[in-house]
């Protein structure tokens, strides 16, 4: 088959599914009032929890280190790539949830991959929650293990899946808050069951990482756990910092076998130094970011409260990632764009990134928004479900 057949196929397939995605073009910076494709709207659809991205501090740090290092790293970290911002990244990372050492990554995705892949091989098991991010489930079909899927958030099934596995290390590996349910994974049952079954507690920490737990170190510090109990802490630094990068933080010995056995990392070019000061800048202001937090927990709040109220059924989340399940995927989009027509930008969650009729709105709130612009998402929700919406949208 001609490469273009073969595309025009598969792009078919994705249209009859109502499942092609396109990206929005965002005009300024990324704020909870932007501009996309040209329209002024408030953003619900980010993951910028702590409000930062905008911020001109984290600007400014930025703009000054480039003109101190330069833009580009140059290399990978084994290289010439691993510059003194890094360094000093990594060593603020490392306090911040309290753990001997980080190492720096340029992205989540190469983080979890990277992390996964070198800790298990082919004689090994990874033993992952159903709902892991793809990432993490990537990680383990390069690290060759084999692999053991339970039921979301059920202790049982881990155990019954950490029971069933045979010679070989074995990873017990979790998302800490799932990016599209907003869910808490039962982590301290988690660390015991990983604890008696001699196997090493993995935990990607993306999402609750600055919003949980005391300082903003996370679901995992929220939970009490510490670096004997989850000896392999993931996080990111797009998210509640207001930058870009991602770690892995643990002890000494630990993190210097990644460093020498990740692939990922051994063959990327360093995340640019600039960035990396822009991220440091990011993490001090979350870690004094108290105030930020206890304002984005009141709009939380308020949200779920008002959803309530006007008869909308959200899934059970304490995070700032709210879930509303539609199902259909045409009509998850249908109302997407007509959330959009009154100014309200929501992503549209379809299948694959969701299990097949599970399409839904995934709202997200951060500490820049405020309440009257959390309680108009909220009328314009309400009347958009009341309404009903033209299923035949399309993406």
């Amino acid at each position: 088959m001609r490469l273009n057949d073969f595309c025009r196929q598969r792009l078919a397939d994705i249209d009859a599914a109502g499942r092609r995605r396109r990206r929005r073009v965002i005009d300024g910076a990324h704020t909870p009032s932007m501009t996309a494709d040209g329209r002024r709207c408030l953003n619900f659809c980010s993951n910028d929890y702590l409000g930062l991205a905008g911020d001109p501090i984290l600007s400014h740090a930025l703009s000054e280190a480039a003109g101190r290092v330069g833009v580009g790293s140059a290399a990978s970290q084994l290289v010439t790539g691993h510059n003194a911002e890094h360094a000093a990244l990594e060593a603020e990372l490392a306090a911040w949830v309290g753990r001997e050492r980080a190492l720096v990554f340029s992205t989540g995705y190469a983080a979890n991959l990277g992390v996964v892949s070198a800790l298990a091989g082919k004689r090994d098991h990874v033993v992952a929650d159903a709902l892991n991010h793809a990432s993490l489930i990537d990680g383990a079909r390069l690290s060759g293990a084999r692999k053991h899927v339970y039921a979301h958030g059920n202790v049982d099934a881990a155990a019954h899946a950490l029971s069933s596995t045979g010679p070989g290390q074995r990873l017990l590996v979790t998302d800490s808050v799932f990016s599209m349910d907003g869910d808490t994974a039962p982590l301290a049952d988690l660390a015991d069951l990983a604890a008696r079954h001699d196997a090493w507690f993995v935990v990607d920490d993306a999402h609750g990482l600055g919003v949980f737990g005391p300082g903003g170190a996370g679901a995992v510090a929220q939970a009490g756990l510490n670096s004997a109990q989850v000896p392999i802490l993931l996080g990111t630094l797009g998210k509640a910092a207001g930058a870009a990068g991602a770690f892995v933080a643990g002890d000494d010995l630990t993190i210097e076998m990644l460093l020498q056995t990740a692939r990922s990392l051994i063959f990327s070019t360093a995340m640019p130094p600039a960035v990396a000061a822009a991220a440091r800048q990011g993490v001090a202001m979350a870690r004094a970011g108290e105030a930020r937090r206890a304002h984005l927990h009141a709009l939380i709040a308020r949200f779920r409260a008002g959803a309530t109220a006007r008869g909308l059924v959200l899934e059970q989340s304490d995070s700032p990632i709210q879930p509303l399940v539609l199902g259909d995927e045409r009509h998850a989009v249908a109302v997407s764009q007509a959330l959009l027509a009154r100014g309200y930008l929501v992503g549209a969650i379809r299948p694959p990134t969701v299990a097949p009729g599970t399409s839904r709105l995934r709202i997200t709130l951060t500490a820049g928004h405020d309440e009257a612009q959390v309680d108009g998402l909220l009328d314009a929700l309400g009347a958009v479900i009341r309404t009903g919406v033209d299923r035949s949208a399309s993406a």
